[in-house]
């Protein structure tokens, strides 16, 4: 049987926090599940994982040793398949992501090639991944579909996305003093396995239990399992499993499981990884012929308006109130001016993403007045009548309780 010598030690993990929107009001109640599903697929993005088999005999390390072995990681160069299985208790987002853009325009051109757009369905269902990395400027993602592949190529100061089945390729550069990218990735999803283990192990303020609990093996590799557990109630988050190559520190398997039990809300790892230098090829890409190109500042010209009529011309936020600590940190964020947002027109919100926001959303009252919270398994948000949305890795109660503080 594997050695488990294990040490308790403070630590947390980032939380994202995303959100708009005010109670009842269409236009915005089904805009702010897709930003939920945003901060998933940014859970998803902290390591890749799956198949363990076996507990291979290592020497003895603890759990600040292997923090230390994750953060000294030098290893920039990586290749492998990836599988990613994500169970939020919402609908897949496969199709119904078109839903939440007016007019159909997620389904226009080379708008299904936009990272924003596709990367968000990583949020649901299982998905094959190849990846690529070589050094901190040149990196490749690839999802794999049975007849159909979308890949996400970062070459130096060119960023490229292609999907195969519409043909459709989306395309970002910087210049010079001036970045022109748009970011290809939701937010705080890192590049690197150095960067993954960064962002996975922040160091936190006594509110984590960091111990080791034995090994395994990942994708032929033999690994340590670092085990991250808040020691708060309210979160929505009961453990965050990490399996750590032994001989170089590189993170190949996360885990993470809700507080509510059932199967883990995300599980995503290598199933196959060579260390080794990827060949410069996988790096390089030219527009196949007859690709309907779009430029990234196209894309976001045409997003920001029909961001733009589809919440009534609101477009900005006051800015972000962070109330708690640790894992039970929860954002509060108002509208200008403290107003309510305008709703839509009748018709404007799909019966399909009408559907899908009923399934998850709660009616709640308390000293804060009224609204609904949009539930899932990992990340809620309340909406206020008045306003205000509440976000975090919380539950309903800890909402709740959140509005009632900020009063």
């Amino acid at each position: 049987m594997a050695p488990n010598d294990s040490a308790d030690t403070n630590g947390s993990a980032a939380q994202g926090t995303t959100g708009a929107g005010a109670g009842r009001r269409k236009a915005v109640r089904y805009i702010v599940p897709v930003a939920v599903a945003g901060v998933a697929a940014a859970t998803i993005g902290l390591v890749p994982a799956l198949a363990s088999s076996g507990d291979p005999d290592l020497p003895k390390i603890t759990a600040q040793e292997l923090i230390e072995k994750i953060a000294a990681s030098d290893t920039q160069q990586l290749s492998g398949t990836v599988k990613i299985s994500t169970d939020l208790g919402i609908p897949s987002l496969g199709g119904l992501s078109g839903s939440f853009v007016p007019d159909g325009a997620g389904d226009k051109g080379s708008a299904s090639a936009d990272p924003q757009k596709k990367l968000t369905e990583l949020a649901s269902g299982t998905h094959t991944l190849r990846v690529a990395a070589d050094g901190p400027d040149k990196q490749r993602l690839s999802i794999l579909d049975d007849a159909s592949e979308y890949s996400l190529i970062h070459n130096g100061d060119q960023v490229w996305a292609y999907d195969s089945k519409s043909n459709a390729v989306y395309h970002a550069e910087k210049e010079a003093g001036r970045s022109k990218e748009r970011q290809s990735a939701p937010e705080g999803v890192p590049t690197t396995p150095k960067a993954l283990a960064e962002q996975a192990l922040k160091a936190a303020d006594g509110t984590t239990s960091v111990t080791v609990d034995g090994t395994a093996q990942v994708a032929g590799r033999d690994a340590y399992r670092l085990v991250i557990k808040p020691e708060q109630s309210g979160s929505t988050i009961g453990s965050v499993t990490v399996a750590v190559d032994a001989e170089n520190g590189v993170p190949l398997k996360f885990t993470l499981r809700p507080s509510s039990g059932g199967k883990a809300a995300v599980d995503a790892g290598f199933t196959t990884v060579d260390f080794g230098k990827p060949d410069a090829s996988s790096f390089s890409f030219t527009p196949p012929k007859g690709a309907e190109v779009t430029e990234a500042d196209e894309a976001e010209g045409h997003g920001n308006a029909e961001a733009e009529r589809a919440m009534g011309g609101l477009s900005a936020f006051e800015g972000m109130n962070v109330i708690g600590k640790g894992w039970n940190t929860v954002a509060e964020i108002k509208t200008p001016g403290g107003a309510a947002l305008p709703s839509a027109e009748p018709g404007d919100v799909p019966a399909g993403a009408q559907q899908f926001l009923d399934a998850l959303g709660d009616k709640v009252t308390g000293k804060f007045g009224s609204g609904t919270v949009f539930k899932t398994r990992l990340v809620n948000a309340l909406m206020t009548d008045d306003g205000r949305v509440y976000v975090g890795a919380v539950t309903k109660d800890a909402l709740v309780n959140a509005a009632n503080q900020a009063g």
